[in-house]
């Protein structure tokens, strides 16, 4: 049987998370995946928080981190980051909704490149991350 996009991009969705840890541990959840994209969301508690009372910026980093991962893991090819960036725009604060929406930019060969933008629950932009992958050797699940 013959997966659709979207099927094997749920499936490799529920791979990838029966395995990740840190993003269960950090309090995410998937909204959606699709090939190519994805969007995970994360509600701002007291222990995301830094010494200013706003959210850590290694938290948001590690939510837009976790839905490049989950887009570019999107076809059931395994794929690593290669390297990302991260621009801060405004800060998150306690009991904000966070939702990084992961978009595929370029997919060539082995190499991708995905945007993620992180917003809150007024669709304020409060980063934008650039992330590039590489696929290495395997499979999330047989196929």
């Amino acid at each position: 049987m013959t997966l659709s996009p979207k099927d094997r991009a749920e499936k490799s969705a529920a791979a990838m998370w029966d395995s990740d840890q840190a993003s269960k541990w950090a309090g995410m959840s998937i909204e959606t995946v699709d090939e190519g994209q994805a969007t995970l969301a994360l509600t701002v508690e007291p222990h995301h928080c830094n010494g200013h009372g706003i959210c850590h910026g290694g938290v948001i980093f590690l939510l837009a981190d976790s839905a490049f991962a989950f887009a570019c893991n999107s076809r059931n090819q395994a794929t690593v980051a290669q390297h990302n960036m991260i621009s801060f725009v405004a800060p998150g604060r306690l009991g904000d909704q966070l939702r990084a929406e992961a978009r595929e930019v370029s997919l060539t060969g082995r190499s991708g490149l995905y945007d993620v933008s992180v917003r809150n629950q007024e669709g304020q932009l409060i980063a934008e991350m650039r992330g590039c992958s590489r696929a290495i050797k395997g499979q999330l699940f047989s196929e």
